[in-house]
């Protein structure tokens, strides 16, 4: 007899328990991996205090955790938009073709007005879906997390098109969730880091800039500092130092420094904004940069006055590569105070300079004084003896010499007389001041003559007159000398000019014969005419001893 088949049950049963305990054992040791690789995965995330480095850790992290095709993490500005959005998984060829980077609309808007995790099989399925922006590849299965730093919603970690085909699960979110608590601890480190690592740049510039100023530095050498010093603790590609436009409604670019600074050296700016931080002497953060920084690929920006209103000396602008983060109110409140210490330090930079250039001038004004008073009345006196002199010598050859001898005298005196005015001139000046064109004028004059009119000048006449005013008096004085050349036949003419009471006065004497009606109501016309554009009033009188006397008055 064949013997009994033995039952075949007891045999499947331990396999099935064998099978199931395997499948448990990998789901333990998947476990195990995902838990180790999540634990990788935070210590990785806080290793580095870079905050862009590390953005861009987490959504790198993230994608490889839960196997996604795609990542991104929008960080979330003020009136709820995406001002930053940083991807993973696009090549460089992709990113290019999309037109612009989503604002936070659409789905990626509701973790924003939620700000709960969201989990989605298919994008296009949701009823707050509005599509991607032109040139977006397309992705159905999705998987937002909010990162938040302390209370604060910093921004959402987006994941997109799982590898497989498969859909996020339960588990995927719970993994990137503690991922981004992991995430919003490692921002709030890297800016700490990066505010402490800013204010230590600050300290540093604050005591560069006003060393080197305060120690007589070149100022546009100084903003050159500035810039560069304001450019590394806000972190920025480019940063400017605009100045007013004397006279104009603009500004330009004093120093700059950054990608791209050679090609707006120089640049006149007549930017609104610009001009309202000017005017109104408050900093003020705008996302997008205008023209010409737009151009030349930069996006956010901040402006900051150089001072406070209404001493507002410039203003310090500061710009950021487009799809960069935006300036913060952190930004805003250290450049704010770098500037307003630059400011006071250039304020009292000018001061030095004001009263070196004060000292200077006194002593010119010392100098030009001892000259006139010393030297020249004795030059005046040993011409005079000379002069009286001449009568007493008999032989023909030493009165001739005597009289070369006052010739040179008069010569010397006249140069003297010009080294003086010079001196009470502004020094360092490429163009001659009033005074000199005054004297020029006059020593012209006396070369027609024959003899050199007296010349006197009171007041600040080169500080206090107008460049305007200053043409009306120059034409004056020059048609009232060509008359005494001309008509008066006189032995002697003086010239007195006086700034002083608000009102600078013209006065021009000669003992000549006079001048005719015809030629009275001709020439004083146009003199006339110069004085009432001014708001003043001129006359022509002849006196009692004869001659004639210009008086010629306008207010400064």
């Amino acid at each position: 007899m064949g013997s009994e088949p033995r039952p075949l049950l007891p045999q499947m049963r331990l396999d099935e328990l064998l099978a199931e305990l395997q499948v448990r054992l990998n789901a333990v040791l998947a476990t195990r991996d995902r838990v180790h690789a999540l634990l990788e995965a935070v210590v990785s995330v806080g290793s580095d205090l870079d905050l862009e480095t590390v953005l861009r850790r987490i959504v790198e992290t993230a994608t490889t955790l839960v196997d996604a095709s795609y990542g991104a993490l929008g960080v979330v500005g003020q009136g709820n938009n995406l001002i930053q959005f940083i991807p993973v998984g696009l090549s460089e060829e992709e990113i290019a073709k999309i037109e612009h980077w989503p604002h936070g609309l659409g789905v990626l808007g509701l973790l924003i007005k939620d700000a709960r995790p969201l989990r989605m099989g298919r994008i296009s399925d949701h009823p707050e879906s509005y599509g991607f922006p032109p040139g977006h590849p397309p992705m159905g299965t999705f998987l937002g997390v909010p990162i938040q730093v302390r209370d604060e919603v910093f921004g959402n970690l987006y994941l997109t098109e799982k590898r497989g085909g498969g859909e996020f699960d339960e588990e995927d979110e719970a993994v990137v969730i503690a991922l981004a608590t992991a995430a919003g601890v490692a921002v709030e480190n890297a800016r700490l880091y990066d505010e402490s690592r800013r204010r230590e740049t600050w300290l540093q510039a604050s005591a560069e800039v006003t060393t080197s100023l305060l120690s007589g530095a070149d100022p546009r050498q100084v903003l050159t500092v500035v810039a560069e010093r304001a450019r590394q603790m806000s972190d920025a590609d480019l940063a400017q130092v605009l100045l007013p436009v004397p006279g104009k409604q603009s500004l330009t670019v004093a120093a700059a420094e950054g990608e791209g600074a050679a090609e707006l050296a120089e640049t006149v700016f007549d930017d609104v904004l610009a001009g309202e931080v000017f005017a109104q002497g408050e900093p003020v953060i705008v996302p997008a940069a205008g023209v010409p920084l737009s151009r030349l690929g930069y996006g956010p920006e901040l402006m900051v006055p150089l001072g406070t209103s209404p001493n507002v000396r410039g203003v310090l602008a500061l710009a950021r590569r487009s799809r960069r983060l935006p300036f913060s109110d952190a930004d805003q409140q250290m450049l704010r105070a770098f500037a307003d210490q630059a400011a006071i330090v250039l304020e009292l930079a000018e001061a030095r300079r004001d009263a070196e250039r004060l000292g200077l001038l006194e002593d010119r004004d010392r100098i030009a004084k001892d000259l006139h008073d010393v030297v020249i009345q004795r030059l005046f006196a040993a011409a005079m003896t000379l002069m009286s002199t001449v009568r007493l010598v008999e032989r023909p050859e030493a009165a001739k010499r005597v009289r070369h001898a006052i010739d040179e005298l008069d010569k010397t005196t006249r140069q003297i007389r010009s080294t003086i005015f010079a001196l009470q001139g502004p020094p360092g000046e490429s163009t001659p001041s009033l005074r000199g064109r005054i004297v020029e004028l006059v020593e012209g004059a006396g070369a027609h003559l024959g003899f050199m009119p007296g010349l006197r000048m009171e007041g600040q006449v080169d500080a206090l007159v107008p460049d305007l005013t200053a043409d009306h008096l120059l034409a004056v004085l020059r048609e009232a000398l060509s008359n005494v050349v001309r008509h008066s036949h006189a032995k002697w003419a003086d010239v007195a000019v006086e700034a002083a009471g608000g009102e600078l006065t013209l006065t021009v004497a000669d003992d000549g014969v006079g001048v005719g009606e015809v030629e009275r109501r001709s020439g004083l016309r146009n003199i006339e005419d110069r004085a009432g554009r001014l708001g003043g009033t001129a006359q022509l009188e002849t006196p009692d001893g004869g001659g004639t006397r210009l008086h010629w008055q306008v207010p400064l």
